[in-house]
């Protein structure tokens, strides 16, 4: 039997390499059809390659689009120089930490906190610009395939701008992944209003969105592919660990807004207070690895390398894998995130 879901993919820089991971499993599932998808940053630009490749050639063709598009940002797909770099590195900790206390990082970090990117001008362009000119915009804005929303934040109004059909385009999908502090705003003319605006990273105001997938031509299901950790046992001491985690915790919140409204919903609809089919049920899923972004800091967002790209992808994998075994049988049946429990 078929399960149609939606997939909300967040945002998190390369850390959207786990996001890879989780897709390249469940393409593999043939009873698992994606209906929708809403994302926003990395999860839009996984998102967008997702689509592209279903439309031109199905599973296969989304699954090699995605591969695709982590080489160019760095991953080594060869799994015996994969096996090879990973043997000679040590742990995901200490690759981490030894990104962060590298000097070109540390020279990297300093000047994107005293400099505005308007200092430097076109000497800091974002690298994903090359690889999103390549893709194919006639697939990713296909009719066909699932439904694509990509978010972003309007700068003047400050409210979350979501694309979708022929809406998507480069500007729109570079606006959606602009960190403030590190590029000048994404500036283009609206389609919806015909006027010029700017934007930023859609992580700001929805890290995705949820929303556009309660339409109800859409399964109930939601199946929330989480890269910012929604908990850190150790405490931030240092100013790096406290900034990365202020972004984990702002990037979470609307998300975590709307997971609770979803909530309140359920209860209304469950204790009979308002009528079951008056305001759509929505069934929440999700999958995260907690421990391996634990792992992780903010400068192996910034700075993709090999091998933990390599690790990352992996864990997606072994994530959806567990998550399938699991839970699929609970699709288009029943929750399987007790928010009760994530809101008490």
């Amino acid at each position: 039997m078929v399960k149609r879901i939606n997939l909300a993919l967040q945002g998190g820089g390369a850390h959207g390499a786990f996001t890879w991971g989780v897709l390249d499993r469940i393409l593999q599932d043939e009873d698992i059809e994606i209906a929708a998808i809403s994302a926003t940053s990395a999860g839009a630009l996984n998102g967008a390659a997702l689509k592209a490749g279903l439309v031109k050639n199905g599973r296969d063709g989304a699954r090699d689009n995605l591969k695709w598009f982590w080489e160019q940002v760095g991953a080594i797909t060869d799994e015996r120089w994969q096996a090879w770099i990973s043997g000679f590195a040590g742990s995901t900790h200490a690759v981490a930490r030894a990104i962060e206390y590298s000097p070109l990082y540390q020279a990297f970090d300093m000047t994107t906190r005293l400099l505005s990117p308007y200092v430097y001008g076109p000497a800091m362009q974002n690298p994903l610009a090359r690889i999103v000119k390549n893709m194919r915009f006639d697939h990713v804005c296909s009719p066909g395939g699932p439904q694509l929303n990509i978010c972003a934040t309007n700068v003047r109004s400050g409210k979350i701008r979501v694309f979708t059909g022929e809406e998507v385009s480069p500007e729109s999908l570079m606006a959606s992944a602009c960190l403030p502090s590190l590029f000048q705003a994404v500036e283009f003319v609206d389609p919806a209003s015909g006027k010029m605006e700017a934007f930023w990273d859609g992580g700001y105001t929805g890290n995705p969105a949820l929303f556009p997938l309660f339409e109800p031509h859409l399964p109930d299901d939601i199946l929330v592919i989480n890269i910012n950790p929604l908990h850190r046992e150790a405490l931030p001491t240092d100013s790096q660990a406290i900034q990365n985690r202020v972004n984990e915790i702002s990037f979470n919140s609307s998300l975590l807004r709307e997971l609770r409204a979803i909530n309140f919903v359920k209860r209304l609809i469950s204790t009979g207070k308002v009528p079951e089919d008056s305001m759509k049920n929505v069934l929440v899923h999700m999958i995260r690895d907690d421990a391996l972004m634990n792992e992780l800091n903010v400068a192996t967002k910034t700075i993709p390398t090999p091998v933990v790209l390599a690790r990352l992808k992996e864990a997606g994998s072994d994530a959806a894998e567990a998550f399938l075994k699991a839970h699929k049988a609970d699709l288009n049946e029943k929750s399987t995130v007790d928010l009760e429990d994530m809101f008490s």
